[in-house]
Formats: structure tokens, C-alpha cells, sequence
């Protein structure tokens, strides 16, 4: 999947400043947009430690991302893995690749707009990755924060990216609640814990 992920760039279209969520999705439903191999072992191994029994993933795509998450959960023996993907092709894509890696049972895809289709998700959420639009990842994260258990882990891909500038301030500031570390890995990681909830 990685080497497929290599031609993305051949074959990305140019997409508008101005086009909507769902309309970038569409558009880019051909590209794996994926982490780096390094930051999916980063990814495997945060699960395997923290153990956390829900974990929320903002940006499916192809599911490259979710396969760690659903393998550490699957090498746990226990959690569950909530997606979330517009693109209805991607999330048929992602579906096929999460079985044909014995790992679909532990990956529940949410389809539509993540701000509307995680509100009804229960906590508390011990992980979240970010990886969806970047101009999206603060309000995904800000929806679900009342819903992060103490010590939750919060991972941001692409924070090299200018558009991860308002959530990257966000988090490095204490007094929202977050002790944050950026990781680099291609393009960066940011770690964030949430620590607001937690006594002491």
C-alpha cells in the first residue's frame, strides 16, 4: 500500500482554496494520503502502551493509518477503532484493505462529516488521531475533548503543514489542557496528553 501511495503525487488534481470538506474528498478519492511507515509504528506502538478501549481516527482514506490502530487493538485484545471518511469509495477501499489484513472487526467506519458524525460517540476516548483536513483538526479535536478520558493521547499528523498552525498553538498552550511533544517523523507528529481531566 505504501508503494502505491508513491504515485499520489503523479496523480494529484489541483483543488481549490475554496472548496468544501466533501468536495476535496471527492475530488482526492484517488489518493492514499497516508502516514509515513514510521509514523504508523509510532502509532502501533502509543496503542499497545496506552491500551485504550476507544480511539477515534479523524481521516480514513484508504485505511494505511487504521491498520495499525486496528492491529494494536487486535494484538491487546481489546478496544475498537472509530473511523471517519466522506468519500464513499475510500471507505469501500479501506474496508477491503482492514479485512484482507484480519483486522476489519476492530474498525467501525463513520461516513460523512466527521463534526457531525462523531457527536453521538460515546466516551471516554483514550486516543485520537488527526489526520483528516488540516483547517478541521482543532474543531474535531475541541468537539471531542469533553469526551477525553484522563492521560488521553492526542496524535496530529502533518503539523509541518501551515494550515495545522491554530491547532498546533492550541495545544502547546497550557492552559488548555495539554503536555505536547512534536515527533519527527515524515512531515511531524504532534503527541499531545490531556491532562485537564485529571486530579492533581
Amino acid at each position: 500500500m505504501f508503494a502505491a501511495a508513491e504515485l499520489d503525487e503523479s496523480i494529484r488534481k489541483p483543488v481549490s482554496e475554496s472548496a468544501s470538506a466533501q468536495e476535496r474528498a471527492d475530488l482526492l478519492e484517488d489518493l492514499y494520503l497516508p502516514i509515513s511507515p514510521e509514523g504508523g509504528n509510532l502509532l502501533y506502538s502509543l496503542v499497545r502502551a496506552a491500551r485504550p478501549d476507544t480511539i477515534v481516527e479523524f481521516g480514513t482514506s484508504f485505511g494505511i493509518s487504521t491498520m495499525y490502530l486496528a492491529a494494536a487493538v487486535a494484538d491487546n485484545g481489546t478496544g475498537h477503532v472509530y473511523g471517519t471518511e466522506m468519500n464513499a469509495a475510500k471507505i469501500a477501499h479501506a474496508r477491503a484493505n482492514l479485512d484482507g489484513a484480519g483486522v476489519g472487526e476492530n474498525v467501525t467506519i463513520l461516513e460523512g462529516d466527521a463534526l457531525e458524525t462523531l457527536t453521538e460517540l460515546p466516551g471516554p476516548i483514550g486516543l485520537v488521531l488527526l489526520d483528516g483536513w488540516k483547517n478541521l483538526c482543532l474543531p474535531v479535536l475541541r468537539q471531542l475533548e469533553s469526551r477525553l478520558e484522563p492521560g488521553a493521547l492526542v496524535v496530529a499528523d502533518d503539523i509541518t503543514f501551515p494550515t495545522m498552525a491554530d491547532y498546533l498553538a492550541y495545544v502547546r498552550d497550557p492552559a488548555n489542557g495539554y503536555v505536547t511533544v512534536a515527533f519527527p517523523v515524515e512531515d511531524g507528529m504532534e503527541i499531545s496528553c490531556w491532562t485537564a481531566g485529571s486530579v492533581g
